[in-house]
């Protein structure tokens, strides 16, 4: 049994905390739990003994502990620059106030293979890691002032949190207001899709209706709507607090995961958000994922993200952003949007499709260098030729990623599997052998 998952299951005699140790971290980076009995001033305590280190923490979260109800969980992250000092912290969370400690990455070599999901159960690895939001939000964002939402956001957050990989994600209750938004959103939407979205989208929208509750009056469930995914193109839902790296997001995708928030936007604006919500997911995302030639598009890139340097994840999401989030596509003697980031937002789908911003054709070479804007409507688009035509760039586009072996996905054991001995590729040309041997005997009766 995997030593993570050992632990998982309660086999360690020690509280350890649950969230999963990762081979390697980002460079430059140390990160580590430590949990806390729930009492006045516990955590001011231990945040003054940083302090004291001269310790500057880059990141900080906390929740409710799920080993022991009486403490809480703190995930820390610091520049590797204070390495010895955060030794001491250590030791003193320990000896002085008696904390549960686990160290999550120490000692990354230069020029090692980043650590990659081999598995589809890995992804609960980190997908609990989130760089924003979550249950908190900025000082400018819509709901930072409400209570009511901020306490509705943390109960999204908590699902999130709790969720593991096989697990039916939970239904939720939506509150008339939160409906209110979602079809504020929804109508306004559904007018620009037939002259604006793609074939694709036009197409399998109406399903989404027809068997996953697509209705201006009702909010779709995850789990409903990620079975309906699974049975057309084998892609799946899982749930998510916030926004993850470049690198853990790109990931799922080359198992067809995609992480959905499940939260929506805050009430007061229906047609803003800062952050990705149910709406984005739902109304952008999932439609193009119903399709078998997008969905092996998005896949691809994912793939392509498995052991790539840092420099070149950055590129990739870049191709990502261009693509399933702001792409066009041509078709036709037109141009339509299949970017879920223009399907979902009703401003940027009818200005995107005008003479305003700046068209160029999708080369992920020069796409990949394009600096954006994440705050308002884009100033340049990269219209594809086609879904294959964008799938063959990028296939390519991903061959000149440098890293000391290929992989592939085995979709019937759900894992990634590393190409890099004479076995695993006799494997693989067993396995195209008899596709081939497929597509042949097809061919022959079709005749």
């Amino acid at each position: 049994m995997d030593k993570a998952l050992s632990k998982m299951n309660g086999d360690s005699a020690v509280q350890e905390s649950m969230y999963l140790e990762e081979k390697t971290y980002k460079s430059g980076v140390l990160s580590c739990i430590f949990s806390l009995k729930e009492e006045v001033g516990a955590l001011a305590k231990a945040l003054r003994l940083f302090e004291e280190k001269g310790i500057n923490l880059t990141h900080i979260e906390s929740r409710p502990s799920r080993t022991n109800k009486q403490e809480y969980e703190f995930f820390i992250s610091v520049d590797t620059a204070c390495s010895k000092a955060l030794d001491d912290v250590i030791n003193s969370l320990r000896t002085q106030i008696t904390g549960q400690v686990h160290e999550l990455s120490r000692n990354k070599k230069k020029d090692t293979v980043p650590w990659f999901p081999t598995t589809i159960q890995d992804l609960d690895r980190f997908a609990n890691q989130i760089l924003s939001y979550g249950s908190e939000l900025d000082a400018d964002h819509p709901g930072f002032t409400d209570p009511v939402y901020r306490a509705r956001r943390k109960e999204f957050a908590d699902i999130a949190y709790n969720y593991r990989h096989g697990q039916p994600i939970p239904r939720v209750e939506y509150t008339e207001a939160e409906k209110a938004t979602w079809g504020t959103v929804f109508k306004e939407l559904k007018k620009l899709y037939p002259t604006h979205a793609c074939h694709e989208h036009n197409r399998v929208f109406p399903l989404l209706e027809e068997y996953c509750g697509y209705r201006e009056d009702n909010i779709p469930q995850l789990e409903d709507v990620s079975r309906y995914l699974q049975s057309c193109t084998g892609f799946r839902l899982r749930p998510v607090a916030g926004l993850l790296s470049s690198r853990d997001f790109l990931a799922g995708l080359a198992f067809r995961v995609f992480h959905s928030t499940q939260y929506i936007r805050h009430g007061s604006n229906p047609m803003y958000t800062p952050e990705p919500d149910i709406c984005h997911e739902l109304l952008g995302h999932v439609p193009l994922f119903a399709d078998p030639s997008f969905a092996q598009f998005s896949q691809e890139i994912g793939l392509a993200s498995l052991a790539a340097p840092d420099e070149y994840i950055e590129k990739l999401a870049t191709v990502y952003w261009f693509t399933v989030e702001f792409g066009l596509c041509k078709q036709g003697n037109e141009i339509k949007a299949y970017g879920a980031g223009l399907l979902s937002s009703f401003g940027e789908l009818q200005y995107c499709l005008t003479e305003k911003p700046k068209v160029l054709p999708f080369e992920p070479e020069k796409t990949c260098l394009q600096k954006y804007p994440i705050t308002e409507f884009q100033p340049i688009y990269f219209v594809a030729e086609s879904f294959e035509n964008g799938k063959e760039k990028v296939r390519k586009y991903a061959s000149t990623i440098p890293r000391p072996f290929s992989v592939r996905y085995n979709a019937y054991t759900q894992s990634i599997e590393v190409l890099d001995s004479m076995q695993q590729l006799r494997n693989l040309a067993d396995s195209i052998n008899s596709e081939v041997g497929t597509l042949c005997n097809a061919l022959r009766k079709m005749e």
